[in-house]
C-alpha cells in the first residue's frame, strides 16, 4: 500500500493502549494508524490500520516505525505512553515529543523536579530516600521515581511508614511532600518551535489508576499560566499535561509531568480545544497560532469503561492466537437524549 491519497494527514499512534478516546477523536480528522503489541489493547480497533512492531527498546523499532512512515506518507507521530517518547525524541521521524533529554528527566519524578528548579519554576519538595532533611515534615507521598499512572503511589503519615513503603514498593523512589488544597491538571499544546497554543485547567475531583475520571474545565489564570510557562519552559513539543496543587499558604506547587497527552483528555475537548485538530492542521504544515485561554471553562466530564468484542481464535492459556477483528456490537447505550435508536 503507498502513501494515503486523501485530504486528511496520515498520524501514526504509538503505543495506543486504552486510549480509544484519543484515537477516536484524531479520526475525526486523520487516517490513523496506530501500534500496539497487545492484540487486545483496544484502542488500536478505533484506527484505520493496526499494526505491530517491535519492542520499544528493540534497535528495530524506529526502523519499523519508518518504513510505516513511507509506506503510508505519515505526517506526524505521537505517542500515546511514555514508553517511546525518548526514543523518538532521538529520532528522525516527524514526531510531536520535546528533545530526549527533557523526555527522560520528565520519566524520573526527581529530575522533573531539579529541572522545574533550575528553571525557577513551582515544584513540590522532593528528595531521594539517601539525603533527606533532618526537619522532614510529614505526611510525605512515596512514589517510584520513574513511573506513570499513579502505580505504587503511598502517603506515609511518619517515618516509620515512609522507610517501609519505600522498601516495599521495590524500586528507586522518591519522597515528596503531600501537597494540601485542591489539585489541579493543566492540558497544554506546544507547536514544534515550543510555542504554547493553548493551556486548559481541569479540577482533579476523582482519579482512577492514576487517570481523571470526573473534573471541571476551569477558566483560571494563574493556573493557565502555569500550564504554559512550564511547557515552553522546558521545551514541549506537542501535547503535555502539567499535574499539581495550590496550598493555602504554599501557593501553586507542581507534582508531576507529563509529556503527552494526560489521562483527563476528554476535557480539552469538550471544552472546545481539539488539540488533534491543531496537531492535524500543523501535520499539514499550516502554522497555528496560540490561542491561549481560549476555551469553554465550566464543562464538566466523567468517563466510564468501554467494551470492544472482537473476534478470533484462542490458543494457549485462552490468548490470542491471532488477528482479532471487532464485530462492530457496542455495549454502551445513552441516556435519554441519545439518538440512537435500541437494537
Amino acid at each position: 500500500m503507498g502513501p494515503v491519497s486523501t485530504d486528511r494527514p496520515a498520524i501514526l499512534l504509538t503505543c495506543a493502549g486504552k486510549r480509544y478516546d484519543i484515537v477516536s477523536a484524531f479520526n475525526e480528522h486523520a487516517f490513523t494508524i496506530v501500534t500496539d503489541r497487545n492484540p487486545l489493547a483496544p484502542a488500536q480497533y478505533a484506527a484505520d490500520v493496526r499494526r505491530v512492531v517491535p519492542e520499544v527498546d528493540d534497535p528495530d523499532y524506529i526502523p519499523a516505525l519508518r518504513g510505516l512512515c513511507e509506506e503510508f506518507g505519515i505526517r506526524a507521530v505521537v505517542p500515546l505512553t511514555d514508553l517511546d517518547i525518548e526514543v523518538l525524541g532521538r529520532s528522525d521521524l516527524p514526531a510531536f515529543v520535546p528533545p530526549p533529554d527533557v523526555a527522560r528527566r520528565s520519566f524520573d519524578k526527581f529530575e522533573t523536579h531539579l529541572m522545574l528548579t533550575e528553571l525557577g519554576l513551582p515544584s513540590a519538595p522532593t528528595w531521594l530516600p539517601d539525603d533527606l532533611p533532618d526537619d522532614l515534615g510529614f505526611p510525605v507521598v512515596v512514589k517510584p521515581r520513574r513511573g506513570s499512572g499513579s502505580r505504587s503511589i503511598s502517603p506515609a503519615r511518619d517515618r516509620r511508614e515512609m522507610e517501609f513503603f519505600i522498601d516495599y514498593i521495590g524500586e528507586p523512589a522518591v519522597v515528596q511532600r503531600a501537597m494540601g488544597g485542591h489539585e489541579y491538571s493543566v492540558d497544554v499544546l506546544c507547536d514544534l518551535e515550543g510555542r504554547c497554543l493553548n493551556a486548559i485547567p481541569r479540577t482533579m475531583l476523582e482519579s482512577k489508576g492514576g487517570e481523571s475520571i470526573k473534573g471541571m474545565t476551569l477558566a483560571d489564570p494563574e493556573l493557565i499560566e502555569l500550564g504554559r510557562s512550564v511547557a515552553e519552559a522546558v521545551g514541549a513539543r506537542g501535547p503535555c499535561m502539567v499535574q499539581g496543587f495550590r496550598e493555602p499558604g504554599f501557593g501553586l506547587a507542581v507534582t508531576d509531568l507529563n509529556t503527552r497527552f494526560g489521562g483527563g483528555f476528554p476535557a480539552q475537548m469538550y471544552g472546545g480545544g481539539s488539540y488533534p485538530e491543531l496537531i492535524c492542521r500543523m501535520a499539514m504544515g499550516e502554522e497555528v497560532e496560540p490561542r491561549v485561554g481560549d476555551f469553554q471553562a465550566g464543562r464538566w466530564f466523567a468517563r466510564w469503561n468501554w467494551h470492544i468484542e472482537l473476534i478470533g481464535d484462542a490458543g494457549e492459556d485462552h490468548l490470542p492466537a491471532g488477528a482479532l477483528r471487532p464485530t462492530g456490537r457496542d455495549f454502551v447505550r445513552g441516556g435519554p437524549s441519545d439518538p440512537r435508536p435500541a437494537d
